[in-house]
């Protein structure tokens, strides 16, 4: 039911879905779970009154019961104040409460054999003697040292061994968590991979190497550990580290790289450049010009994809659409160039499917349309 009501509000619902939607809200139960589902996946209750949630449930449901099919795609701005003090624009919300219309186009979304899942946590394991190892969610892994319940896999320190390494390599569409065996933990974005030895060596320095995508580090400091260094290695930069949370973002088709810190203190180097950050600081590497550049950001912006949200901050189209095509592990064809620069400011949920996240773009009139055949997306 979840499926045809966003195919309601998408305007792509069939006729016998009308009917089978219209039959299953005369239940009163039904429309619970429709209230509940609502406010679960939309944070309903945190944007508005109790007042003006009954007042909006009951429009829809007038509108679902007096239309044939929606004539009209409806779409509300909201403003809340995220974790980081900044005021954003909530387009995943209730699309469907504003009384002003801001889309023209009604034009149903062309959607042939959609075969795009949203992302999970998955990763392949690859152990020291090469043999690879599929970790999913659901599926127990365990080997002497370490053990994964298929959302993470945690490593017990054993300094007595010696230095072993494992990579764990994350898809497109997937995200993954491993806490290293100094109790490091470290949080893996979609199409990333990293080596790490399996056991740090008393006395030596803890190293790890990002070898792309992008990572959330919580280091263990090295108080705890006779003061040992820790430091990332990744694009021939390195970050070396005393106990601290920071980002890096550092994937292969991009020219970019970003590392940003969000507590303690980091000096970041590369060569014979080097830098020391504070919190809030981001340092951003250019590989086609050496460049390096240290500026005050928005670190919950940053961050964001760690706590399931999408954050986007006048972003242009077509870097929305390389950092969704990760998540949802899709390709996506501009029909249109003139559209991928435009800029878009929003927050959007990771677990929300493709056609809602599609929906609430073309919502704000960004694009005109978009097709799904498969898993391509196409926009225009």
């Amino acid at each position: 039911m979840k499926k045809i009501i966003i195919k309601y509000l998408s305007n792509s619902i069939s006729d016998r879905e009308l009917v089978k939607l219209k039959k299953w809200l005369k239940d009163e139960r039904n429309i619970k779970v429709f209230k509940s589902y609502l406010t679960n996946e939309y944070d309903i209750n945190s944007i508005f009154c109790d007042e003006d949630l009954d007042l909006a449930y009951t429009k829809v449901w007038r509108d679902i019961s007096n239309k044939e099919k929606p004539k009209r795609l409806k779409f509300l701005n909201v403003y809340k104040y995220t974790a980081a003090a900044s005021i954003l624009i909530i387009i995943s919300l209730a699309f469907f409460f504003n009384k002003k219309r801001i889309s023209t186009n009604n034009i149903a979304p062309v959607i042939v054999n959609n075969q795009i899942q949203t992302g999970t946590d998955k990763a392949t394991l690859t152990l020291e003697s090469g043999e690879e190892i599929t970790l999913s969610k659901g599926n127990v892994f365990k080997t002497q040292n370490a053990t994964s319940n298929g959302e993470k896999i945690v490593y017990n320190e054993d300094s007595n061994k010696k230095s072993v390494y494992n990579i764990l390599t994350v898809p497109r569409g997937g995200q993954f968590q491993v806490t290293l065996p100094d109790g490091t933990e470290v949080w893996l974005n979609s199409e990333s991979k990293i080596k790490y030895p399996i056991n740090f060596i008393a006395g030596n320095d803890r190293q790890v190497e990002l070898i792309y995508g992008e990572a959330y580090f919580d280091v263990s400091p090295s108080t705890n550990h006779k003061g040992s260094k820790f430091s990332v290695l990744y694009n021939l930069q390195t970050i070396d580290v005393l106990g601290t949370e920071f980002n890096v973002k550092a994937y292969k088709d991009e020219s970019n790289s970003y590392t940003t810190l969000v507590e303690g203190k980091i000096a970041w180097s590369i060569e014979d450049k080097r830098k020391v950050l504070l919190p809030t600081e981001q340092a951003n590497f250019d590989r086609l010009t050496n460049n390096i550049t240290v500026t005050t950001v928005d670190v919950y912006e940053a961050i964001s994809w760690k706590h399931g949200v999408f954050n986007f901050k006048r972003k242009p189209l077509k870097d929305i659409m390389k950092v969704l095509s990760r998540w949802y592990d899709i390709d996506v064809v501009f029909k249109d160039k003139n559209i991928e620069d435009l800029k878009f400011i929003g927050t959007l949920y990771r677990r929300q499917s493709i056609e809602e996240i599609l929906f609430s773009i073309k919502n704000t009139n960004l694009i005109n349309n978009y097709e799904i055949n498969n898993k391509t997306i196409t926009l225009y």
